[in-house]
C-alpha cells in the first residue's frame, strides 16, 4: 500500500464568507500523509483531519504527535489544512488586503476546510475524525456542532467552547492596543510603532503559556529570558493576520450548540494552565456532549522538570483503535 505523502497548495476558484463577501483564487495549504482506505464505491473511509498546533515547545499535541502517527500511519489518512486567515493559506497578508480582508468567523474557517475537502477529495463522503488543540479545538467544536453528521469522532486537547472572563478581557485588550496604533491603518509598510505593537502583544500573550506554578518559581531574570525568546518568535507574525484572528476569537462561542455533537469525543485538559480552566472548560462537557470521555492530567509541576505526557498519547492511541475501517 502506498502512502500519498504530499505538501501543496490547492487554489479554490472562489470562497464566499457568511457575510456574503467573495474572494477569488483562494489558496489553501495542505499536507497529507498515511494510507487512504476505500469502500466498495471508491470513497475514502479513514480520513482524519489534523489541525495545525502551536509552534515551539508550547504545544502538548506535538509532544506525542509521533506516537500517534508512527503507531497509526498504516490505519489512517491524515490531512492537515492550514486555516483561513493564516499566511500559507488565504489571509490578510498573503492576499495583500491587510485590514480590508473580510471579517471571518469560526464557521467560515470550517466552511473553508469543507470546501477544500470537497474540491480536493470529492470521494470523502464522511470524515472519520478530527484531532486538534487550542484554537484548533475551536474549529472542531464549531465543526462538530454545526455539522454533526460529518465525522465519527473528535479529539480535543487544551481548548474551550467559548471566550469569556479573563480570555475575553485579554482579547479586548489586544483589540484596543491595535486600534490605538494609527500606523496600523495609515502606513503602507511596517513602521517602528507597528513593530512595538507586536512586541507589546507578544508580552501580553506570554502570560498564558505556562502554569501559575511555573511562573511562581522563576526569578524575574529567568522570566525576562523566556519572555525575550517568546517575543523573538512572534516578531515574525503579521499584525494584519493577527488582528483578523483576534476579531474572530472575540466572536467565538460554540457553547449553546455543543449538545448537537453526535461524534464520539475524547476531550483532554492539562491542569493549571493559565489559558483555560479545566473545571469550567473541560469537566462540564461530560454532561453536554452525549458520547464523551473527559480526561484531565497534571501539568508541569516545575519549569525544570517537564511532565511526562505519554499517558495522554496512550489514551489517544487506545481511543483511535475503536475506529479502524476495513477496506472493501
Amino acid at each position: 500500500m502506498k502512502s500519498n505523502a504530499e505538501h501543496g497548495i490547492h487554489v479554490m476558484e472562489s470562497f464566499e464568507f457568511e457575510s456574503g463577501q467573495i474572494l477569488k483564487n483562494v489558496n489553501v495549504e495542505y499536507i497529507i500523509s498515511g494510507f487512504p482506505k476505500y469502500d466498495e464505491d471508491g470513497n475514502i473511509i479513514n480520513a482524519i483531519i489534523y489541525f495545525p498546533t502551536l509552534k515551539g515547545g508550547h504545544s502538548i499535541l506535538t509532544k506525542f504527535h509521533d506516537i500517534i502517527y508512527n503507531n497509526q500511519k498504516d490505519e489512517y489518512f491524515f490531512i492537515k489544512i492550514t486555516s483561513l486567515g493564516t499566511p500559507d493559506s488565504c489571509s490578510p497578508s498573503s492576499t495583500g488586503l491587510k485590514y480590508d480582508f473580510p471579517a471571518y468567523s469560526f464557521r467560515d474557517r470550517v466552511n473553508f476546510k469543507k470546501q477544500f475537502l470537497n474540491e480536493k477529495f470529492g470521494n470523502i463522503k464522511k470524515i472519520l475524525g478530527l484531532i486538534g488543540e487550542g484554537t484548533g479545538g475551536f474549529d472542531i467544536y464549531t465543526w462538530a456542532s454545526e455539522y454533526p453528521d460529518d465525522m465519527e469522532f473528535i479529539i480535543i486537547l487544551n481548548s474551550t467552547h467559548s471566550n469569556y472572563g479573563h480570555r475575553y478581557v485579554m482579547l479586548k485588550a489586544v483589540e484596543s492596543m491595535i486600534d490605538s496604533c494609527d500606523d496600523f491603518y495609515n502606513a503602507n509598510e511596517y513602521s517602528v510603532s507597528v513593530s512595538k505593537l507586536i512586541v507589546a502583544i507578544a508580552r501580553l500573550m506570554f502570560m498564558t503559556i505556562y502554569s501559575e506554578k511555573v511562573f511562581d518559581e522563576l526569578s524575574n531574570d529567568e522570566i525576562d529570558v523566556l519572555l525575550d525568546d517568546y517575543v523573538d518568535e512572534l516578531l515574525f507574525m503579521d499584525i494584519y493576520d493577527f488582528k483578523s484572528k483576534n476579531d474572530c476569537l472575540l466572536m467565538y462561542d460554540a457553547y449553546d450548540k455543543l449538545s448537537n455533537i453526535k461524534a464520539k469525543a475524547l476531550i483532554i485538559g492539562i491542569e493549571d494552565y493559565l489559558s483555560f480552566n479545566t473545571n469550567k472548560d473541560i469537566l462540564p462537557l461530560k454532561d453536554i456532549i452525549k458520547d464523551s470521555k473527559i480526561i484531565t492530567v497534571k501539568g508541569e509541576e516545575s519549569f525544570y522538570e517537564e511532565s511526562d505526557y505519554s499517558e495522554v498519547g496512550s489514551e489517544i492511541v487506545s481511543f483511535l483503535k475503536q475506529f479502524k475501517p476495513d477496506e472493501a
